[in-house]
């Protein structure tokens, strides 16, 4: 009988593989790579969601003394 999607699958003590691959090398390098990337992939989430800082509005130094607007009485943007 060929195996399909809706064939159980009888699986002994629920475990998938022998207990000495879960003790090797290769499943430690595995298991440590996937640890950093769910790291990586949470700390690159919450960055997408917060909102974007923009250094350069903190200082005022790049900002005009003076509008140059077509509106003479317009508010300059510089809070000094």
């Amino acid at each position: 009988m060929i195996p399909t999607a809706a064939t159980p699958v009888l699986v002994l003590g629920g475990h998938l593989l022998p207990s000495s691959w879960l003790h090797s090398t290769a499943y430690d390098v595995l298991m440590i790579f996937v640890a950093i990337n769910t790291i990586m992939y949470a700390a690159l989430s919450v960055a997408k969601v917060l909102p974007a800082l923009h250094p350069t509005e903190w200082y005022s130094r790049w900002r005009r003394s003076e509008t140059r607007s077509i509106y003479p009485d317009a508010k300059a943007d510089r809070s000094d």
